[in-house]
């Protein structure tokens, strides 16, 4: 059975058969602290009073005073609902989206935006109920005027932000006062995302459209829900701006461009997973040889030791970059030799790189001659695809570097005519394609073979063809758990 959650809109209207606040509170996600939630204030301790079981005797009492406090509890509930689902919300832009969500429900306002602190200043903001070019003319407005102004100061930040009415109060700046009547604004209110220890995080800010003062409860329960959400915001933030770093370092470690030679256009593509969820670390690569030929080689670096698995990608991607620069070393002095490229390859790896395993192919292309010559370690067979369509240069009936005590494979040599194109990938691409990694490699010649003739003819529109297949074969790219890479060369 599938389970459901409320959403943010839902949590507004508190429901006669909501659960306590007792057991909201024990609701988080697996694995997940409970957040500790600020106290409210004021009715608080009624709230906890109201919560006594009666004594003997005692008559229930129906008056103002009981209503006040099932409100309060209501309250609480409805802010740990909310806090729920940014608990659950996975990644910084799911979390910036509930965020807005759970804050509009709270407000019962309809649009607004958020904007998270940089070193410089406010990032790029994230909005709710605005377009992109609604919340450009939002960034016209002078910082001092606007409706987000010292919310993300380090020092002397306001509380809040409150303005009723947006288009005809004279206090209001005069670029925001247009804006907001370009948009149809009447009130907004803003609130900062801050922790003691962090600073400022983030600002946000929702729109009413019409000139209105929120109520106090609405003002009090926003506040409360933003306290509450910087601190699982800092978390998310930590985590995006690690995913970037290691992204930019991974992709230090590939060509930063491809070489130009006469007779022959090359094109690459990598898409690679997130280093939490991947176990290996893929590369691809095109070296300009000093006689005029051209050595290409895709391959994928695997293993912290037996039984590594996801989370072992970070030591994988170094690796990796290591054995692509060793390998480049080997293609210089013996690139016309893929056999002994790979050879000495394996025994570098053997000696430095005990714990771990790669699979790869290297060709050696003479782009005058047209003349490829190749040799593969364990690794998915490359595609010739030719204007008869597109076959398989068998190349895998080697076991992958660092498995045996001493490796060999065979050759492979072959002509290439005019317009044909070659295409190496890794076997995360062709995984992409199928259930199978066999039905897979199939799925992907079958998809180059079936390629129109002017993406033949463009190496690189064939690199985007066959990663648009894969995408549609796997179900969009947003679930990777490995590297996406391809390479093609093609003959002119």
């Amino acid at each position: 059975m599938t389970e459901s959650h409320p959403s943010a809109a839902q949590l507004a209207t508190p429901s006669a058969t909501a659960p306590s606040a007792t057991a909201q509170l024990c609701a988080t996600a697996p694995g997940r602290s409970a957040p500790v939630l600020p106290a409210l204030p004021a009715a608080a301790p009624a709230a906890v009073t109201a919560c006594r079981p009666a004594a003997a005797g005692d008559q229930p009492d129906r008056g103002p005073a009981d209503l006040a406090d099932l409100t309060e509890l209501s309250d609480l509930t409805e802010l740990t609902g909310h806090t729920t689902l940014l608990v659950r919300a996975r990644g910084l832009d799911a979390a910036l989206a509930t965020l807005l969500d759970s804050g509009a429900a709270l407000l019962g306002a309809r649009r607004g935006f958020v904007v998270t602190a940089t070193p410089g200043g406010g990032g790029r903001p994230v909005g709710l109920g605005l377009d992109r070019a609604a919340l450009g003319a939002l960034e016209t407005v002078p910082s001092g005027q606007g409706p987000l102004d010292g919310l993300l100061r380090p020092h002397d930040r306001p509380d809040r932000l409150l303005h009723t009415d947006l288009a005809g109060d004279p206090a209001t700046g005069p670029r925001l006062r247009e804006v907001a009547g370009q948009l149809g604004l009447g009130a907004c209110v803003g609130l900062p995302l801050a922790t003691e220890e962090d600073g400022p995080l983030a600002a946000a800010v929702w729109f009413y459209d019409e000139p209105t003062e929120p109520t106090e409860r609405r003002l009090r329960l926003a506040a409360a829900y933003c306290e509450v959400a910087a601190p699982l915001l800092a978390g998310q933030l930590a985590a995006e701006r690690s995913r970037r770093t290691a992204e930019a370092l991974r992709r230090g470690l590939l060509p930063d461009h491809l070489p130009q030679l006469p007779g022959v256009r090359l094109a690459a593509r990598c898409v690679p997973a997130g280093l939490d969820r991947s176990a290996a670390g893929d590369w691809y690569d095109a070296i300009a040889l000093p006689d005029g030929s051209l050595g290409l080689s895709v391959g994928s670096v695997s293993g912290d030791g037996p039984g590594a698995g996801p989370g072992s990608a970070p030591g994988a991607a170094a690796a990796m970059g290591r054995v692509r620069a060793a390998l480049r070393a080997y293609a210089v002095l013996e690139g016309e030799d893929p056999v002994s490229v790979l050879g000495d390859l394996e025994l570098l790896l053997k000696t430095t790189e005990p714990a771990r395993s790669a699979t790869a192919v290297y060709a050696w292309v003479e782009p005058d001659e047209r003349r490829i010559t190749l040799a593969g370690a364990g690794h998915c067979p490359p595609v010739l695809v030719t204007r008869y369509g597109a076959n398989f240069v068998e190349t895998s009936l080697s076991a992958p570097l660092g498995m045996l005590s001493c490796w060999e494979a065979p050759g492979v040599e072959l002509d290439a005519e005019r317009g044909d194109v070659l295409v190496l990938y890794t076997e995360g691409l062709a995984r992409r394609f199928g259930p199978t990694l066999h039905a897979g490699q199939s799925a992907l010649r079958r998809a180059a073979a079936d390629a129109p003739r002017e993406l033949r003819g463009n190496p690189d529109r064939l690199c985007a063809h066959l990663l648009t297949c894969a995408d549609a074969a796997g179900g969009g790219a947003g679930d990777l758990t490995d590297d996406l890479v391809v390479l093609a060369a093609r003959f002119e």
